[in-house]
């Protein structure tokens, strides 16, 4: 591939989901009721979020010399997605999540190590600036170091590139960061651990996206589960509402579809809101079938469920 419309700088981790009707306390043995195996990571499921939703689409990543990062080659080629920036780290394995989903409401705990991908540096950003120069959005999370998400964040801008900071897992960032972001898109979950405040109502909600602004970003996109997102900043204010889900199966990675799903609609140059909804349909397609990049849906899936829901 010379060129991607799409560049993610972010983690691939084995995901080993475990499902049950609770998490155990601590010394305590429960049986489960399901278990599987599968690619994950952030970074990994919102590029193949990406490719399959019809964008061109790169990886900048960091996996170890073993089965999960054979795991990781594979799973990318399937989709088509570039990794000549995937590089191969000696020092350390792939990385790898413990995921619990309950088997009563498809809800979900994780704890996530990320392995080599801890060890991506702003040098391996910087090595692959022709690549992101190219893009039309570049994304980046919280999984790798946070120095890395900035470089790629301050090198994308710097070339005219929309960016898109999924700042998750949410950990304490200087301001700083949200200057080179286009768009930030937490859950309601970590908008409030960014802020401080509580987001549980839609009041509430708006003022941490405000909050998200006055510190820098040009737009705050909180995720607010099945009531729908938030959008606020230069776009404008607009609450778009979810769509609605007979039965969902697991919710894992529905953030990343989301997240995936909203890049390739800004890189096709729709607005803002029109790819709020085009990522909503992503997701709602998503938690509709177990496992992360295992659920996320085709271009061909996602058009017919829009159309066939207004």
């Amino acid at each position: 591939m010379d060129r991607a419309d799409i560049v993610v700088l972010g983690t691939f981790v084995a995901d080993l989901a475990f499902k049950a009707e609770r998490l155990p306390v601590v010394g305590e043995t429960l049986l489960g009721q399901g278990f599987a195996m599968g690619p994950g990571g952030k970074g990994s499921n919102q590029v193949i979020a990406a490719a399959r939703a019809g964008a061109r689409s790169a990886m900048i990543t960091r996996v170890g010399q073993d089965s999960f990062g054979d795991m990781a080659r594979q799973t990318w080629s399937r989709d088509g997605v570039d990794t000549s920036h995937v590089l191969i780290d000696e020092a350390a394995p792939t990385g790898a999540a413990f995921i619990f989903v309950s088997s009563r409401t498809g809800d979900n705990a994780i704890i996530i190590e990320s392995g080599a991908a801890a060890n991506l540096s702003p040098a391996d950003v910087r090595a692959a600036e022709g690549l992101i120069s190219g893009a039309r959005v570049f994304v980046t999370q919280f999984e790798q170091p946070i120095e890395t998400a900035i470089e790629g964040l301050r090198l994308a801008r710097g070339h005219g590139v929309t960016t898109i900071l999924n700042p998750a897992p949410a950990l304490p960032v200087d301001d700083a960061i949200y200057v080179n972001c286009d768009f930030v898109t937490p859950n309601e979950t970590e908008a409030a651990t960014l802020t401080g405040i509580d987001t549980a109502t839609d009041e509430g909600a708006l003022q941490a996206a405000a909050s998200l602004v006055r510190r820098g970003a040009r737009n705050a996109l909180i995720t607010l589960g099945a009531k729908g997102a938030l959008l606020h900043g230069e776009a404008g204010t607009h609450f778009v509402p979810a769509f609605k889900v007979t039965k969902v199966v697991d919710t894992t990675g529905a953030g990343d579809a989301f997240n995936g799903g909203f890049a390739v609609a800004i890189a096709e140059g729709r607005n803002p809101v029109d790819a709020v909804r085009f990522g909503a349909a992503v997701a709602a397609l998503s938690v509709q079938k177990p496992g992360t990049a295992p659920s996320m849906p085709t271009r061909a899936d996602i058009d017919a469920f829009i159309r066939a829901n207004g």
